[in-house]
């Protein structure tokens, strides 16, 4: 009975075979199947940032970051009383293509600190 010897892969050769899972169309499994190795051991490869493939810039793909802007609301708000901002106040965000999200009422102010360093990393 032949006996097995285990297959060492170089960098670039990880490098090559895991970009080719990045191709419209093609699975891991039929990568796996074409260079004879468990699908398993490309999705290991994948995970390591060594040899994931680098995505190509502004595919568009993936999710995205947003700029984010905050401005200061020069509207005169009806006279009420003196509350916390971190209670009673209103956040808007303006995104791209002029949308807007806008949040009312009660907030942590920790929790909309995280946020924002969050979309501003």
């Amino acid at each position: 009975m032949a006996r097995r010897t285990k297959r060492l892969w170089t960098d670039e050769e990880k490098r090559t075979i895991c970009f080719q899972t990045t191709a419209p169309g093609v699975s891991v499994a039929q990568v796996a199947r074409r260079y004879a190795v468990n699908a398993n051991l490309i999705f290991k490869w994948l995970r390591d940032p060594r040899f994931a493939p680098e995505a190509e810039a502004g595919s568009g793909d993936g999710a995205q970051f947003l700029p984010v802007k905050i401005v200061q609301d020069t509207r005169e708000l009806p006279a009420a009383p003196a509350a916390p901002a971190a209670e009673v106040g209103r956040i808007e965000i303006e995104l791209a293509g002029g949308q807007r999200m806008r949040i009312t009422g009660r907030y942590d102010p920790e929790a909309l600190a995280r946020l924002i360093r969050g979309l501003s990393a």
